[in-house]
């Protein structure tokens, strides 16, 4: 591993690259991990003192949401944000944005993650997934079961937009293609209706914001890597047990993601909500489903009504599980 060194998002904020033995295009892949501490002097009277958190990013995207930072530093947490291979921070040169032809491949870099943040049995762990990411956390507890004592996922991807009779139906099509031509280019089906509904609420762009590393109309996507989410989709459907307590964070409704309408602003255009919220039940047997009104697909950077009322359920949520 490398040293601390600042991070773009300023002062209170430090960045080490985790090197990973997964051989990339063009070197070894990287992974990255942020920290963002505590106040020393008034971390040891908050009620998650003892609790660290591990946050996991979306498709097409990487941490920059330093409010949520300051949230769990101010109930006490050690706050660490993890960029994925490929993925922002992580993301190098002559590489394919975002790519992966299995989802188990990023049980390196949470296992990296967990070690330079000097995670051990004297302290417990929080996982925090949005939408990939909470597809991605969700089936490495799972398959880790004991080592999380909480997972919160905020929009999880838990499920493929088309329903289940959707996935069952492409999933050979998709797989067939991807033992072909795996990184073989595929129609775009983000419109960048979601980035400008963010826009809207200004939630972005924030300081130092990186389009290239979050572009409006997402990354393009290949088969090897969409045969790698129907297979994660189809283990949720099939059931899991995560091993730990769960809170799920949605959003009261969907929106289509066809056409622009201003109700995207305080919908999720991105997920059916009703989907996940189904597929939710599947992945524990203490599951929480919290259904935010007004809330976006990342329901932290949605309106400050609905934002809020997301904090208050994760705090409350939080602090009862591990007082």
């Amino acid at each position: 591993m490398t040293e601390w060194t600042p991070d773009i998002l300023g002062s209170g904020f430090m960045q080490r690259t985790l090197p990973l033995k997964t051989p990339g295009d063009h070197g070894p892949l990287v992974a990255t991990i942020v920290r963002h501490p505590p106040d020393p002097f008034t971390a040891w009277a908050k009620p998650l003192r003892d609790v660290d958190v591990l946050y996991v990013h979306g498709w097409s995207d990487y941490f920059f949401q330093t409010e949520l930072a300051d949230f769990w530093t101010g109930l006490g947490a050690r706050f660490h944000a993890l960029d994925l291979h490929r993925y922002g921070r992580s993301l190098r040169p002559g590489e394919v944005p975002g790519y992966v032809d299995s989802l188990h491949d990023y049980d390196e870099d949470i296992e990296a993650a967990l070690s330079a943040m000097g995670h051990g049995p004297h302290r417990r762990l929080l996982l925090l997934g949005h939408s990939t990411g909470g597809l991605v956390l969700t089936l490495w507890a799972a398959r880790n079961p004991g080592v999380a004592d909480a997972l919160v996922l905020n929009s999880p991807w838990l499920e493929f937009q088309a329903g289940a009779l959707g996935r069952q139906a492409i999933a050979p099509i998709v797989n067939a293609r991807a033992r072909v031509q795996p990184r073989g280019q595929q129609p775009v089906v983000d419109l960048g209706f979601y980035t400008r509904a963010q826009t809207e609420l200004g939630s972005i762009p924030t300081e130092g914001y990186r389009t290239d590393w979050r572009p409006p109309q997402g990354f393009a996507t290949h088969p090897g890597w969409l045969s790698a989410i129907l297979s994660g989709h189809a283990t949720v459907a099939a059931g899991v047990d995560v091993g730990c307590p769960v809170l799920v964070l949605i959003s009261n409704r969907s929106s289509s993601p066809i056409r622009w309408s201003a109700d995207m602003t305080a919908t999720d255009s991105v997920l059916v909500v009703d989907d996940i919220a189904r597929a939710a039940l599947r992945i524990g047997r203490l599951v929480t489903v919290a259904r935010i009104e007004g809330a976006i697909h990342d329901v932290f950077l949605s309106a400050p009504e609905a934002r809020q009322a997301s904090y208050d359920v994760v705090r409350d949520w939080s602090i009862g599980r591990f007082r």
